[in-house]
């Protein structure tokens, strides 16, 4: 076997060394914790170091008890994943509506400063949120949006629309400018040419922009506490999940099952959205 052989069966054998790495260590902890949360807990004691459910261990107990409501002796995530979808679903899709037009604009229109635009959008993340948390704390206060779902949905689009706007640009100036000129040309105005052209093939890029403002909403834990600490009928998730690792009573296996309500939603959306994320739809868009 030559030497250029041997290197190219060596790196092959390699690469898929490396990809099960990166499995291991990304799905093993998912997947110990789903197995804490379908034991019970005394069983869980005795050996907490199994890696697999016996049928004999097996409960969904404490997935009843953390979706039950807390007058019923429940913990109540079945309301705090309502609140959740509210704020997340909302955020997303409204700071979609305000991104993909600022992001088209900064893309295909030239005006004073455009080239600017991105580094003031990205500028917003050199500032922690713990920076803007009480100046906004007071402002919605005297709004009476304090403890209020709206407030934090409000709260969400300013955090996200200037990383959207960035991201869509980006994706908007890949898109060939010519499928617009023939647009235009053929009598489309600049709204058809967006519905019609430049929305269709920046299909992914926005799906990812989505999928990343969702995250973003449904896993944010600080201005959640801040604005809804004294509303418990309105906490989100994450806040119903603090006050379970907080607990000193709460089972730990209750706690995973918490963990796996708050991280599945995400996982699922990943993997529904996987083609759109990973599929260039401009590819042969452009003939010639």
């Amino acid at each position: 076997m030559d030497r250029d052989a041997l290197e190219t069966r060596t790196l092959r054998y390699l690469r898929w060394l490396v990809i099960a790495g990166f499995v291991l260590v990304t799905a093993f902890p998912f997947y110990y914790m789903l197995v804490l949360s379908l034991r019970p807990i005394e069983r869980l004691l005795l050996d907490p170091g199994a890696l697999i459910v016996s049928l004999q261990e097996f409960t969904v107990d404490t997935y009843a008890e953390v979706l039950r409501s807390r007058a019923d002796g429940g913990q109540g995530f079945l309301g705090f994943i309502g609140n959740s979808a509210i704020v997340a679903v909302s955020a997303a899709a409204l700071a979609l509506v305000v991104s993909i037009p600022g992001a088209y604009a900064v893309s295909r229109l030239r005006f004073f400063g455009h080239r600017q635009v991105s580094v003031l959008f990205l500028a917003v993340y050199l500032f922690p949120s713990i920076v803007i948390a009480i100046p906004l704390f007071v402002l919605f206060s005297r709004l009476g949006l304090r403890g209020s779902l709206i407030g934090l949905i409000l709260v969400y689009i300013s955090q996200v629309v200037p990383v959207s706007v960035y991201m869509l640009k980006n994706y908007f100036e890949t898109i060939p400018i010519s499928l617009e000129e023939s647009a235009a040309i053929d009598g489309a105005g600049r709204l058809g040419i967006i519905r019609r052209i430049s929305l269709p093939l920046a299909a992914p890029s926005i799906m990812a922009v989505a999928l990343y403002n969702f995250m973003i909403a449904w896993n944010e834990f600080l201005f959640a506490l801040l604005f809804l600490v004294d509303r418990p009928n309105r906490w989100t998730v994450s806040l119903g999940l603090s006050l379970l690792s907080n607990g000193v009573e709460v089972p730990k296996t209750v706690l995973m099952a918490g963990s796996v309500i708050l991280t599945l939603p995400i996982v699922i959306l990943f993997f529904a959205s996987e083609r759109l994320l990973t599929e260039g739809l401009t590819a042969g868009a452009e003939k010639g």
